[in-house]
């Protein structure tokens, strides 16, 4: 190598398997491994790659800094670097290893630079030590996370700031969906990075972080497009998500409903549509001949084929819960019974508040998107007046538009309602942002000319002495639906915007099969 080296006056590498066998042979400084290799040879975020590249250089220098970035991102097994003396023969060696996850926050360790005819390591029992090393410490790391952890990512042109928040949510959707958070990350990039959404060094560091802190995925908080999707696939092994996946992943978790399953589904389908792709003819299902010119039709165009069979099946049903829905609505109608609706951000309370008015038991967890199937009661005013309370999915920031599409069905129960009572969590940091949102999505959705009735729950979180003028602030009604004696305002309130809507028909008073009704609302 040293001899060839000499002859071509260019660095010469080879990449040798645990076995010692030649996997790739690089002319150049240029580190980029084959498909080939990145597929048979795959290094997990607590794994070694069962690689090591040697590589001659025609000047005696230590271990650069791209060469160690080389080390760390490919997650190799060993990298050495051969000087060449003049004669072409070899001169010293440097040597580097990675380190397992350790509280310096060190990366690799380099050894003692050795004459190359001294170098007395022997490889095998070093390897089998250094994946010893790092076994314990997934073992330590799997203990101590329980799932999945993940790093997080924000770039976008906002302000440090603004990043911060929303990577604050970020983590909060990210532990809704049980996977724990390791770090996070934030860079601002003004022009944007069009190809990998970050610049490809910066992207590098976030991949070398993943890897040596042993997370399991990188969670962007931007929706990544098609093409950057497939360009940091192309760059790693690692799972590497988008914030859309992530609340996506939510949803069919907490969907229980058939029409709920129907709408996650769908949106999950319009997602990944765009997002398929193959490499090259090796999908084909095709050799050619006559009548079979070409490739044929690849196992990626037959996949894109049933995605659509898919979502045009999906569909005609949610067309037919739709009809459903129409049929529920002409009955109420019928029998006179004003609608309430609830809408608000995300874990704003609107489950418990539906619990503690109608005595019901639906599931209200602390968490983000723990609502997702319509849930409706009957709900008699203390003057008993009669009305139909709803609750629906909440709402967020930037809410993915196959969401908003997919769960048309469930969001046209809102157009039927009276009354939208809008529900705020008083407690969080950035209230005027999650009204905006709100009123935002309502007005996308040309809901805002329903009359709606601001409500701040969870008052009992903040002093006493600030709850008074933040619903003069907003024109709001402060409550806390844990706590019954708050609410009676509300429903005084709530009777007064009522009141202009007809009262039960006679013809609609309550019968033996009302019951019934209430049940099928």
């Amino acid at each position: 190598m040293c001899q060839l080296a000499q002859d071509v006056r260019r660095p010469i590498a080879v990449l040798l398997t645990r076995r010692g066998q030649v996997q790739e042979i690089i002319v150049g400084t240029d580190l980029t491994l084959s498909p080939t290799t990145m597929a048979k040879f795959r290094a997990g975020s607590r794994s070694l790659r069962g690689l090591r590249l040697i590589r001659t250089q025609l000047h005696d220098q230590p271990l650069s800094q791209e060469s160690l970035t080389d080390l760390a991102y490919l997650r190799l097994d060993l990298i050495g670097v051969l000087s060449v003396t003049s004669e072409g023969t070899p001169g010293n060696l440097y040597l580097a290893h990675l380190l397992p996850p350790n509280k310096t926050g060190q990366l690799c360790n380099i050894l003692k630079t050795t004459p190359f005819h001294q170098c007395a390591m022997a490889f095998n029992e070093f390897i089998e030590e250094l994946e010893a090393e790092l076994q314990q410490a997934r073992e330590t790391h799997a203990v101590g996370q329980g799932g999945e952890s993940a790093i997080l990512v924000s770039a976008s042109s906002r302000s440090r700031t603004e990043q911060e928040d929303h990577l604050t949510e970020l983590a909060e959707l990210a532990t809704s969906a049980g996977v724990a958070v390791i770090d996070r990350m934030a860079q601002r990039t003004p022009d944007g990075h069009q190809r990998y959404l970050l610049g490809s060094g910066k992207l590098k560091d976030v991949l070398i972080q993943t890897l040596h802190k042993g997370a399991d995925m990188v969670i962007f908080d931007q929706t990544l497009s098609p093409a950057q999707s497939r360009a940091i696939s192309e760059m790693t092994d690692i799972k590497v998500i988008d914030r859309t996946q992530l609340i996506l992943d939510i949803f069919a978790r907490r969907a229980h409903s058939r029409e709920g399953k129907v709408q996650v589904e769908l949106a999950q389908l319009r997602y990944l549509l765009p997002r398929l792709s193959g490499k090259g003819t090796q999908l084909s299902r095709l050799g050619g001949g006559i009548g079979t010119r070409g490739p044929g039709e690849t196992k990626l165009e037959t996949d894109r084929r049933r995605i659509r069979d898919r979502i045009t099946h999906l569909e005609r049903e949610l067309d037919q819960f739709a009809r459903h829905q129409d049929q529920r609505r002409a009955r109420r109608t019928r029998h006179g019974m004003p609608v309430l609706s609830l809408v608000g951000y995300t874990n704003a309370g609107k489950s418990t508040l539906l619990n503690m008015l109608t005595k019901s038991r639906v599931s209200a967890e602390d968490r983000l998107f723990e609502t997702l199937d319509t849930t409706s009661r009957r709900l008699r005013f203390p003057h008993d007046r009669e009305v139909i309370i709803t609750d629906t999915v909440g709402f967020i920031r930037d809410l993915p538009r196959e969401l908003v599409g997919a769960f048309r069905t469930t969001l046209e129960e809102l157009r039927e309602a009276d009354l939208l009572v809008h529900v705020v969590d008083a407690s969080a940091a950035d209230v005027d942002v999650q009204i905006s949102a709100v009123v935002g999505i309502l007005q996308d959705l040309n809901l805002d000319r329903i009359p709606r009735v601001l409500v701040f729950n969870k008052c009992d979180r903040l002093p006493a002495q600030q709850v008074a003028p933040l619903c003069r602030r907003y024109h709001a009604i402060g409550i806390s639906a844990l706590d019954p004696d708050t609410l009676h305002p509300l429903l005084r309130h709530l009777e007064e915007q009522l009141a202009a809507i007809p009262a039960l028909p006679p013809a609609a008073q309550q019968t033996d099969a009302e019951p019934a009704l209430a049940s099928r609302a």
